[in-house]
């Protein structure tokens, strides 16, 4: 017999429906065997599925498990956690207790801030974990091949690194760009980044600029994943969070700014990224877009 469970889709860092970074979520998935999992994930095919549980460690309010379309386990806190906690605020499943809330993603707990404005809209802010600056990328020819970029378009400038990896609960190679127009006109190449990213311990590839599609903006960027089966992510809270670290470290980023994602896709999207004590949080909208109901065969 069919076992009939609930999901959502709901699309991240924009208040608008088909827009920002769709994840599909699964509640009250705690009866779900862990090997269906990744199966469900496959079947919705979108860029991270999400299932809330039940917490196993003390402090924490739910447990988020995330998948890839590809059947790959993350655990950073990006639109895969934005979200389920966006549909947790907006259906009322928070009661009226003040924040903070606490995630267990893997073995973290994570701090989450829930704000509901005049206007009825509900910001969530995720904190993340203080970076962790890993390997650079130095094979300038071998990178803007991977990319499908000239070598001369490689870096951001202001003393940037052209390509390193950052962490703040997910390792990606972040890669600095010449402009917006060669980061939407990159075309990176899946099998040739899945032979360079692990040489420098990195998941996925965050390819940015400096001079953002949208004026308020201070970033312009792209996220592709191709060791997770990610072709490619509207909006990246996991890359975001290292990404403002990188700027801030280098001075090009004060205690807030604005990263805008998804152009390429027509999918605009906005991350905003904040900091406290060099920890960075990311705060984002999302919107409803379907309901409906999955038949496992649990």
């Amino acid at each position: 017999m069919a076992h009939r469970s609930p999901f959502t889709l709901v699309d991240v860092f924009s208040d608008q429906p088909l827009q920002g970074n769709p994840l599909a979520l699964v509640p009250d998935a705690d009866e779900l065997p862990e090997s269906l999992m990744p199966r469900v994930a496959r079947e919705f095919n979108q860029a991270e599925t999400t299932f809330l549980l039940s917490p196993t460690v003390p402090g924490a309010d739910w447990r988020l498990r995330s998948f890839t379309a590809a059947g790959v386990e993350v655990f950073g806190a990006g639109h895969n956690a934005l979200g389920a906690w966006w549909w947790l605020a907006a259906t009322g499943r928070l009661g009226h207790r003040d924040g903070p809330w606490y995630q267990q993603l893997g073995s973290e707990i994570l701090e989450v801030g829930i704000a509901v404005g005049p206007d009825g809209l509900v910001d969530v802010t995720m904190r993340q974990r203080a970076a962790e600056y890993g390997q650079k990328l130095t094979d300038r020819a071998a990178l803007a091949r991977a990319l499908g970029v000239d070598d001369g378009d490689l870096g951001a400038g202001d003393g940037l690194p052209v390509a390193q990896v950052v962490s703040t609960g997910a390792a990606h190679l972040l890669v600095g760009l010449r402009g917006q127009g060669t980061v939407d006109a990159a075309a990176p190449d899946a099998e040739r980044l899945r032979g360079l990213l692990p040489t420098v311990g990195g998941q996925g590839v965050y390819l940015y600029a400096l001079d953002p599609a949208e004026p308020d903006a201070q970033v312009h960027a792209r996220f592709v994943n191709p060791v997770a089966g990610i072709t490619e992510d509207p909006a990246t809270g996991s890359a975001a969070g290292p990404l403002a670290c990188l700027l801030h470290r280098h001075g090009l980023a004060g205690d807030r700014l604005t990263i805008v994602q998804g152009h390429a896709l027509d999918r605009p999207s906005r991350i905003q990224v904040t900091f406290a004590d060099d920890v960075p949080s990311i705060t984002g909208r999302a919107a409803l877009a379907a309901d409906g109901t999955l038949n496992l065969p649990v």
